[in-house]
């Protein structure tokens, strides 16, 4: 109704004109505003989705652009899971042991509590609790990358973020699909199939992905580092698409988003010292491809998604943000030698991103066509998930990062990383029985008299 008064009445072609259009201004005007005003951008981002959206001023209609829309969002996000892995480095073994920890420990709490919290809170049914902590089991790389950069989180702290985003996303996305597929298809041989169908997607993928990356090495090292050159990154990009389309094909659904982000880290570790204009190039698109996926995709949100859910909604997100993300990192770090700031900081920053709100889109779809009785509340419930972790997160960590001395530039958190097994601990001097160090500082000798 209001789109009309604005904007008189377009044939197919101009509507979707008009909607990326809109889209990109929207997400531009985000960016600038976000940059004066030092808020975090995705809390803009999704602000002009919302105001231009279904519930706004109608400018932005998301199911105009039919199938494609699932066709661009599943390449963008490859986009951005690709230019993640490029950047994920893991110098040091104590890295990868706090990302090993904080996946292997951490996802099955997440997957547990929201599955409690959507049944007795949300009120839905197990099957349906179980896709939607699924779906909102991963915390969203492209949400937590733009953040880390903007608040200058501390590099090890913010590596640590956007691995685990980059690691649990392509898990939640594509276990979220099978649980999907159990519920319109239940498997009669029960969850041995379930766990052999997921796994089988993630391990053809990321194979996939690891063999697309090692060719396109191949390629890239044959070229020069060249400034204002972009065909490495034309190459990156024609790659990626392949890869995506063909996992798609080949494999099933949500096959492509872990080969993405293994191709990325695969061609991030061998072309490393020479990654150069490259990273920076794919940087900027990954950027594009965010500020354009959050308007597109908040504009699907209406207030009719959100409003049956009520204050049992709302209860549900705040004990998955205040209770379930805690206690998955307390779980995730023993032993970790993460500092208790670094903890709470952690136990706080759980944002779901762009594969949490265009699953849930998809899969509504999917749920009410097969007739299936609270489809519409998954997606309300994971909307208002990424509204309020997206909001709070973004508006309380710069603060909270700050108050615990975690961005760059203040004195750095204590981090004291676990000793080896066995190890015992060294002192700076070993003091005998009576309390007298047995190693004394040398004295400076006195001068002789004059």
């Amino acid at each position: 109704m209001v789109a009309a008064l604005i904007v008189p009445p377009l044939g197919a072609s101009e509507q979707l004109a008009l909607l990326w259009a809109v889209a990109v201004a929207v997400g531009a005007m985000a960016r600038l505003a976000s940059r004066l005003l030092a808020i975090p951008a995705v809390v803009l981002l999704l602000a002009g989705g919302l105001l231009m959206g279904r519930q706004g001023l109608g400018l932005i209609e998301p199911l105009d652009l039919g199938s494609g829309l699932q066709t661009a969002v599943e390449l963008l996000v490859a986009l951005v899971l690709f230019e993640g892995g490029l950047g994920l480095r893991v110098p040091d073994s104590l890295l990868g042991r706090r990302l090993r920890k904080l996946v292997l420990f951490g996802l099955p709490v997440t997957l547990a509590g929201g599955l409690l919290m959507a049944h007795y809170w949300a009120q839905l049914s197990w099957e349906l609790a179980a896709l939607f902590s699924a779906i909102i089991s991963a915390t969203g790389p492209t949400v937590i990358a733009p953040l880390v950069r903007q608040m200058g989180l501390q590099p090890p702290l913010a590596k640590l973020l956007e691995g685990e985003g980059l690691l649990v996303e392509p898990i939640a996305a594509v276990g979220a699909l099978v649980v999907l597929q159990w519920i319109l298809e239940p498997f009669t041989a029960g969850y041995g199939i379930l766990a052999v169908d997921l796994l089988s997607r993630l391990g053809l993928g990321s194979l996939l992905g690891a063999l697309a990356g090692g060719l396109l090495f191949l390629l890239l090292q044959r070229l020069p580092d060249e400034p204002m050159d972009s065909l490495r990154s034309q190459l990156c990009l024609g790659t990626l698409m392949l890869l995506s389309v063909g996992c798609e094909q080949l494999i099933g659904p949500a096959a492509g988003l872990p080969a993405a982000a293994v191709a990325g880290f695969v061609v991030g570790c061998l072309l490393e010292s020479r990654l150069g204009e490259l990273e920076n190039q794919l940087g900027q698109l990954a950027q594009l491809a965010v500020t354009l996926l959050f308007p597109l995709l908040a504009a699907d949100v209406t207030w009719s998604d959100l409003r049956p859910l009520g204050w049992r909604g709302i209860t549900c997100v705040l004990s998955l943000m205040l209770v379930v993300r805690p206690l998955a990192v307390m779980l995730g770090s023993v032993g970790s030698g993460l500092s208790w700031p670094q903890k709470i900081f952690l136990g706080w920053m759980a944002p779901r991103g762009i594969v949490s709100v265009s699953t849930a889109s998809l899969f509504a779809l999917r749920l009410e066509e097969a007739g299936i009785l609270g489809a519409s509340r998954v997606q309300g419930l994971v909307f208002l998930t990424i509204l309020m972790t997206v909001t709070l997160n973004g508006l309380v960590a710069p603060l909270l990062a700050r108050r615990l001395h975690l961005t760059q530039g203040q004195t750095a958190t204590v981090d004291h990383p676990p000793p080896p097994r066995g190890a015992v601990p060294r002192r700076a001097a070993n003091p005998d029985p009576a309390g007298i160090p047995k190693e004394l500082p040398e004295l400076p000798s006195s001068p002789p008299p004059s």
